[in-house]
């Protein structure tokens, strides 16, 4: 959810417009045309137990808004954004600068399964993705080419995304992705063969409405059983968001998964 605006200074370069996070606490600059910051980055954020003066990698960090999100809510943590499109990288990195952020959020050029060299395995504490929705050939493609890269998953398909967020992440750190519902069987078996303490946390259109998308944590390198969370419910039956929901999406609350011991 984003709110639009754009005051007579500071205008934004042809092509790209400037939205507002977080009841206008966040700026974001993005491409007109081509995949658009939605709710999905902010939930994924809220869902990272991340604490002040720990290291989190943002998978396809796109122009930046989860990693925004989350260094907002959280004072002191150190982000990394890898992202394979480089004017996406480049308005990540203006983003953050243009938000006061840019000296705890660095965003590199990178894609998977190769990592940028400046990145040591096992160094974050926690890893954020929000990868492609859809396998190949099982959507039509955009004809803009950021929408389709960003929806519809290329040379690295969820195998490689799960792999490098588990070769980046330190022993017990946490792993949280943002996916389809109806692709949770294949996320959870490619994460049981690394991790444990599972939640999986069903975010609901409304009640007894069924969940649209999922947001999965895990633990690297830990035997705990998987939990199937309450997840939040996230519009009225008049289609207005529930409390819950704009507690996450105006207020930036962290969302209630629970908090893995060190």
């Amino acid at each position: 959810m984003t709110e639009r605006e754009s005051p007579a200074a500071d205008k934004p370069q042809e092509g790209i417009t400037e939205d507002f996070l977080l009841d206008r606490r966040i700026r974001l600059m993005q491409p007109a045309r081509g995949y658009r910051t939605a709710i999905d980055p902010v939930f994924l954020a809220a869902a990272v137990p991340a604490r002040s003066g720990d290291a989190v990698l943002d998978l396809g960090c796109g122009v930046g808004a989860a990693s925004l999100c989350l260094a907002l809510r959280i004072a002191d943590c150190r982000i990394v954004g890898i992202d394979a499109d480089r004017g996406l990288v480049r308005l990540a990195s203006d983003n953050a600068a243009r938000n006061g952020l840019g000296d705890r959020i660095m965003v590199l050029t990178g894609s998977l399964p190769q990592r940028p060299r400046r990145l040591e395995p096992e160094s974050f504490g926690h890893v954020m993705a929000n990868p492609p929705y859809f396998s190949a050939g099982t959507a039509t493609p955009s004809q803009v080419g950021t929408k389709a890269r960003s929806n519809i998953e290329g040379e690295a398909d969820l195998a490689a995304w799960v792999r490098f967020a588990f070769t980046m992440a330190r022993p017990k750190g946490t792993i949280t992705f943002i996916h389809r519902a109806d692709r949770i069987e294949s996320l959870l078996a490619l994460l049981a063969f690394h991790a444990g303490d599972i939640v999986v946390f069903p975010l609901w259109p409304g009640n007894c409405k069924d969940a649209k998308r999922v947001i999965v944590r895990a633990r690297k390198g830990v035997a705990s059983p998987t939990r199937l969370s309450a997840g939040l419910v996230l519009h009225e039956a008049d289609g207005r968001y529930t409390d819950a929901a704009q507690s996450v999406l105006r207020h930036g609350a962290a969302l209630p998964i629970g908090i893995p011991p060190n």
